[in-house]
């Protein structure tokens, strides 16, 4: 797994450090995972990216994996998105990159987006997978988004949610070894047996509900949009297209730049169940 891939730790901030692996060479472009994955979710695609002639860096997000985890404060601002954008601007330029890509699924896209909103002068194109903004999920989290996306509100709201799943962590995600692939599978169930990652994990979704939420409604009040290619993809097997319909199409109001979309054949972690059409899909728009 990540054989030619550089392993690291890198401090981006006086109480954060970073973890995670790079390699290949050419225009850059880190890839951000969601929850509860870490970034080994990537060991099938990052490398099919740097032997196309790309950078590829692939990071624990904070408070995921092996990377730190501050203590959460009352107003979930150290696990909100703006901050863990700006560890993925200082690790970036940390590794001698000013301008790169982005690309991130689940949670990470989260990051993604709103590392390109925070640092346009950063980000060079910008990708999203299974995901549309937190903003126009919640406003559109109805019964049928309560009932088939429940846990965001358990792991956002519920105060026994990290009693509950630190009790038995492997029972609670229900990890498949031969699906995710033997290195891929210890890292994160090393990660999730850690109470420290499950409650950064709980603050990762208690800023979602609150002020993640808060600075979408405010970079739509003012205005403010995407200004990069981007790249809607989404899953066929997941539900977005039950959700949404067409997810791209919530995104066209949030991308004043170029936006593609694409689908994916697979279930909701396409990195590890179809890699080689995600690779195809995101070589074709960062290349």
């Amino acid at each position: 797994m990540f054989d030619t891939f550089a392993e690291w730790d890198v401090s981006v901030s006086d109480s954060v450090t970073i973890h995670g692996r790079s390699g290949g060479e050419g225009p850059p472009v880190v890839l951000l995972h969601g929850h509860p994955r870490t970034h080994t979710t990537w060991y099938r695609v990052a490398p099919q990216l740097a032997e196309a002639g790309l950078t590829v860096v692939c990071p624990d997000l904070r408070g995921y994996g092996r990377s730190a985890k501050p203590d959460p404060d009352e107003n979930h601002e150290v696990y909100c998105d703006r901050a863990m954008a700006a560890d993925i601007v200082a690790l970036m330029r940390s590794l001698g990159h000013r301008r790169f890509a982005v690309v991130g699924h689940d949670r990470g896209s989260y990051v993604a987006y709103r590392t390109a909103l925070d640092h346009p002068d950063s980000v060079s194109r910008l990708g999203v997978l299974d995901s549309v903004p937190i903003l126009e999920a919640l406003e559109r989290a109805g019964t049928k988004f309560a009932t088939a996306w429940w846990h965001w509100f358990f792991l956002g709201a519920s105060p026994h949610a990290e009693r509950v799943i630190t009790a038995d962590p492997l029972a609670w995600y229900r990890p498949n070894e031969k699906a995710m692939g033997r290195e891929n599978y210890l890292d994160m169930t090393r990660a999730v047996a850690d109470p420290a990652t499950v409650r950064a994990m709980l603050e990762d979704y208690r800023a979602g509900l609150t002020v993640d939420r808060a600075h979408d409604e405010a970079d739509r009040a003012a205005q403010r949009v995407i200004s990069c290619p981007t790249l809607v993809a989404w899953s066929v097997r997941d539900d977005m297209e039950d959700l949404y319909g067409d997810p791209a199409g919530i995104w066209r109001s949030w991308v004043s730049g170029e936006l593609t979309s694409a689908r994916i054949e697979s279930g909701h972690h396409m990195a590890e169940e179809n890699p080689d059409q995600l690779s195809e899909t995101l070589v074709r728009f960062l290349r």
